[in-house]
């Protein structure tokens, strides 16, 4: 069985996307904070996670609070783009072998969600290894 929060949170702090592989499952879905239909799949859950990575983890990344139960939790967590104070919540559940089955991500203030859809879109215009 695969620790969850613990494959997770490696694959955040070393940026291992290929980590990714083994911990999403094939009927994984990913809920956008700016595409309005979730994404179902493990090919898009990477493909939109992969992308995040490229966004998110820029040095100012970090989880601040974990709230857990038996196969979910919600991580808060904050980073800066441009001077801005982009918050948010991943949401994640898992089936009992480990692998992840739903992910969700909420982002707040607005003017985040908006920088971030155009970051987003401007890197998965490129494809996932972030060339056109």
């Amino acid at each position: 069985m695969i620790d969850t929060l613990g494959s997770w949170h490696s694959i955040v702090s070393f940026r291992n996307i290929g980590g990714l592989d083994n911990l999403i499952s094939e009927d994984c879905v990913f809920h956008s904070p700016v595409v309005h239909t979730p994404q179902i799949g493990k090919e898009l859950t990477i493909k939109y996670l992969s992308a995040a990575f490229k966004v998110f983890t820029n040095g100012t990344f970090e989880y601040v609070r974990e709230v857990t139960s038996d196969n979910q939790a919600v991580l808060e967590f904050q980073f800066y783009i441009n001077d801005i104070v982009i918050n948010g919540v991943d949401i994640i559940s898992w089936n009992d072998g480990g692998e992840i089955t739903d992910f969700k991500v909420m982002i707040r203030p607005l003017k985040a969600v908006k920088i971030i859809h155009e970051y987003m879109g401007n890197v998965l215009a490129l494809g996932a290894d972030g060339e056109n």
